[in-house]
């Protein structure tokens, strides 16, 4: 707990996708107490994923694919997640790919550390070329002809049509069907050092911050839009309505099993290792009272 006896506050990461501004709003804005002082960060999830690598932020939204790296150093919280059904990365295209021959492909990728890059490993683990770029630039990239498909997510997944692409494989519905388990995107994740009450009192103020915004979503609006790079409001309420659900307010066991399922499987790909022993479920059980 360094940075807060340095009187630093929490280092708090989020994206400036409409689900987490609109989960985050009344945390941030002081209409919920937390007796600690926040440090907050808004960035691409990549960068997120990437400072949590580096282990430089205390709590952050983060892929889920990153949670398989730094499970010794950081706990999955239970409040804060995209997950849900119908909600996975598309992976798109100006024409149709031959699927038997994914290897002769370039693949855009919305970072090398999102759960969407992971998924593509799973889905379609020949595929050699992978180009990472920021997600707001893969749907153009792929119209323009910079690659020959890329994994889409947030918003685009709206407006694609738009450039004339075409689905080749959507890997929520993919894993869905695969696993039963709905899709797990990603989620908040603490720093374990900060302790066990601490983890509770965050994990709790953050719920509360979900619950404040469903009862009064009017208030969020202007900090979602501040934040929404002159996304439409129509298609801002598509995405909170998308990524914003029951396991946001709680993983819940099914939640919680979705993780694990997807780790291990990341793990038999070499996506990552685990520490020998670890009990996974155990790790992801996040800070309960």
């Amino acid at each position: 707990m360094e940075n807060i006896r340095n009187n630093k506050g929490i280092t708090m990461g989020l994206s400036s996708c409409p689900n987490d501004t609109f989960i985050f709003y009344a945390l941030l804005h002081n209409k919920v107490s937390l007796q600690y002082k926040l440090s907050p960060l808004i960035a691409d999830v990549e960068e997120l994923n990437q400072r949590v690598l580096a282990r430089s932020t205390d709590v952050s939204k983060v892929s889920f694919h990153v949670l398989g790296h730094v499970l010794d150093d950081y706990m999955l919280l239970r409040s804060g997640s995209a997950m849900g059904r119908g909600c996975g990365p598309l992976l798109l295209a100006k024409v149709p790919l031959d699927t038997h021959n994914f290897e002769k492909y370039r693949i855009a990728i919305p970072g090398e550390y999102t759960t969407a890059a992971l998924l593509l490993k799973l889905f379609a683990p020949e595929v050699k070329e992978l180009v990472p770029m920021n997600f707001a630039l893969i749907a153009q990239a792929v119209a323009g002809g910079e690659v020959d498909g890329g994994i889409i997510i947030h918003e685009t997944r709206f407006t694609y049509h738009d450039l004339g692409l075409i689905c080749i494989q959507d890997l929520g519905a993919w894993w869905e069907e695969k696993t039963g388990f709905p899709i797990p995107l990603g989620g908040i994740i603490a720093r374990r050092s900060l302790g066990i009450e601490l983890l509770q009192a965050i994990d709790a103020a953050l719920e509360m911050s979900i619950k404040s915004a469903f009862e009064n979503p009017e208030a969020v609006w202007d900090f979602v839009m501040k934040h929404a790079q002159e996304m439409s409001y129509e298609v801002m309420r598509k995405h909170i309505d998308l990524y914003v659900n029951q396991y946001t307010l709680d993983l819940g066991e099914e939640g919680i099993k979705a993780v694990e399922f997807l780790l291990e499987q990341g793990q038999k790909k070499g996506a990552f290792s685990f520490r020998p022993g670890m009990d996974l479920q155990k790790a992801l059980e996040g800070p309960c009272p």
